[in-house]
């Protein structure tokens, strides 16, 4: 019979996940099936906790982060949340992507995404952080930052061009290109492509190869992988200082509101405001050659120069 534990070691009770230990893999799954499974404050902080707390039990040997019900791994991050942001708040957000992202970077053990479903936005760099994906054959990857008034920069703008190249990466961030299952597997966003009714088997089938293996050999290895894109940590920082000047920005509040009102956004009015602000600027550049101010300004220099003693 499978050995089964509910909580961390730490005995911590969470309300935006659920927290299992069976046969020695720890499964994470984020339980708000009532948003698609959107992150807000609280299990960006329940996931981070959870994973960190892995290692408090050497006995895990990976880590599967998946979302409750069929439709959705990860819709992204929750509206209700990030309307509220600002460059003065942000912080408590983007600290959080950050935090969250470092703790599964940084646990000694692999962590999969078992992704059911929408993999969107935010929730698609919760499985960009993860080290194998393993995607039911409905789910759909995406980056719908360009759509909402959102900006990917806590991990989408640093792996995906690494991931699938730079062309693509561009076209999928700045058009907000979706891409099924398949396709995720070709292009390497996913690592398998299954059936369904086959996702949680095949996930099972990759936790079962990795506790066959050294533990020391994947922790060491781990880090190694790692360690030339932890190079990117520069480019983390500056992206969410970026990040933070969105946040509460009229842009992103237009397009949070649009799909909120299953509307279409409209952008273009900014596009507009600020082609008039830069017009104006244009019309007020002087191109004068100023000839009569250099002449003036010459003839009064001479007069003030100072006269040769006699």
């Amino acid at each position: 019979m499978a050995s089964k534990n509910t909580k961390p070691a730490d005995g911590a009770s969470y309300k935006d996940i659920v927290y299992e230990v069976i046969d020695q893999v720890a499964w994470i799954t984020i339980d708000r099936p009532h948003t698609l499974n959107a992150c807000r404050e609280l299990t960006l902080d329940e996931i981070r906790h959870a994973v960190e707390n892995t290692r408090n039990d050497a006995s895990i040997a990976c880590v599967v982060i998946t979302g409750a019900g069929d439709r959705a791994f990860c819709s992204g991050g929750d509206f209700d949340s990030m309307m509220r942001l600002n460059w003065i708040n942000a912080m408590h957000w983007n600290e959080r992507m950050l935090g969250c992202a470092m703790a599964i970077r940084g646990a000694t053990i692999p962590v999969i995404a078992m992704v059911n479903g929408w993999c969107m936005g935010g929730g698609h760099e919760l499985a960009l952080w993860c080290d194998i994906v393993v995607a039911s054959e409905h789910a759909v990857f995406g980056q719908s930052g360009a759509k909402v008034g959102a900006c990917p920069t806590v991990g989408a703008t640093q792996y995906i061009p690494r991931i699938i190249g730079e062309r693509l990466a561009r076209e999928m961030i700045f058009c907000a290109r979706r891409f099924s299952a398949e396709e995720a597997v070709r292009i390497g966003l996913a690592n398998h492509c299954v059936p369904h009714a086959q996702l949680r088997a095949k996930t099972l089938e990759l936790c079962e190869s990795i506790k066959s293996h050294s533990p020391q050999t994947i922790r060491m290895t781990k880090n190694s992988l790692n360690n030339e894109s932890d190079d990117l940590y520069s480019s983390w920082r500056a992206g969410m200082e970026l990040l933070a000047h969105v946040w509460g920005s009229e842009e992103s509040l237009e397009g949070m509101r649009a799909f909120v009102e299953k509307r279409k956004p409209d952008f273009n009015q900014f596009r507009m405001r600020n082609k008039s602000v830069v017009d104006d600027y244009l019309a007020g550049i002087d191109w004068s050659d100023e000839t009569e101010l250099k002449a003036a300004a010459r003839k009064a220099g001479a007069e003030a120069a100072p006269k040769p003693k006699k």
